[in-house]
């Protein structure tokens, strides 16, 4: 396996904390160049100066996903300052499960804003300037509820199945571009997205699966590095991974 991480420069989305934040060190120690967004600024500047501190090269931007103009910039400002963008990660992701007489619409808004738009808005913005370049890989993040419908997580499940059906859609239309993507669909790993539950009885129970069964996000950052390393010629289209206990 050729290493096709060192010197690339990767773009990742909800960078501050979880999945990202964990994803953005590990390629940085393989010599990655990383560019990070996220809503919280204060913890993606902490981050960078960590990762400066030991020897990496990273940059930092306020991003938030569900703003159009907002993704654009992060995508414009990595290619003013490294000239191309190698690898894009949407990893921003919202699980905000209820049950559906909750009635909680705000929440599927929220969901739909940032799962699904905000997917599409990284897409918008690195599709053209990949095409350009005749080289790129995409990487969007589902979900193994993107796979089937819990209870409690029907909008949730619904936007992870959303991610899917666009990712497939993308590779579909890029082969004459050169471009690779990949959908990685994790089960319960350990990260904040248990934290925005809302609903008091859904909440402890997910809570309670994940403090018994979740695995270190680290294990996120190695799908994603064993998709970024493969030949330039094998597309790594989808990987679904789950705690060895996690049934569902």
């Amino acid at each position: 396996m050729s290493n096709n991480i060192n010197g690339k420069v990767i773009v990742i989305t909800g960078a501050s904390s979880g999945l990202g934040e964990c994803t953005a060190r590990s390629l940085s120690a393989k010599s990655a160049i990383v560019v990070l967004g996220a809503r919280r600024i204060d913890r993606l500047e902490k981050l960078v100066q960590e990762i400066e501190g030991m020897g990496g090269k990273a940059i930092a931007l306020a991003t938030d996903v569900t703003d159009k103009v907002q993704v654009e910039k992060l995508l414009k400002i990595t290619v003013d300052t490294f000239g191309r963008v190698d690898v894009l990660i949407n990893n921003a992701g919202l699980m905000q499960q209820s049950m559906l007489e909750s009635l909680k619409v705000d929440e599927w808004d929220n969901m739909i804003d940032i799962n699904i738009k905000g997917t599409l808005y990284g897409i918008a913005a690195a599709l053209p300037i990949m095409k350009a370049q005749k080289f790129g890989h995409i990487i969007n993040v589902s979900s193994v509820a993107g796979h089937k419908v819990t209870p409690a997580g029907s909008i949730y499940c619904a936007t992870k199945h959303a991610v899917r059906v666009i990712s497939e859609g993308l590779r579909s239309e890029v082969k004459p571009y050169n471009l690779r993507t990949t959908i990685i669909s994790p089960g319960a790993v350990d990260t904040e997205l248990t934290h925005h539950i809302s609903e008091e009885g859904v909440a402890g129970q997910i809570q309670d699966f994940y403090a018994e069964h979740a695995i270190p996000p680290s294990s996120f950052a190695s799908a994603v590095e064993f998709a970024i390393t493969q030949p330039e010629n094998v597309d790594i289209n989808e990987i679904l991974f789950r705690p060895t206990s996690q049934e569902m």
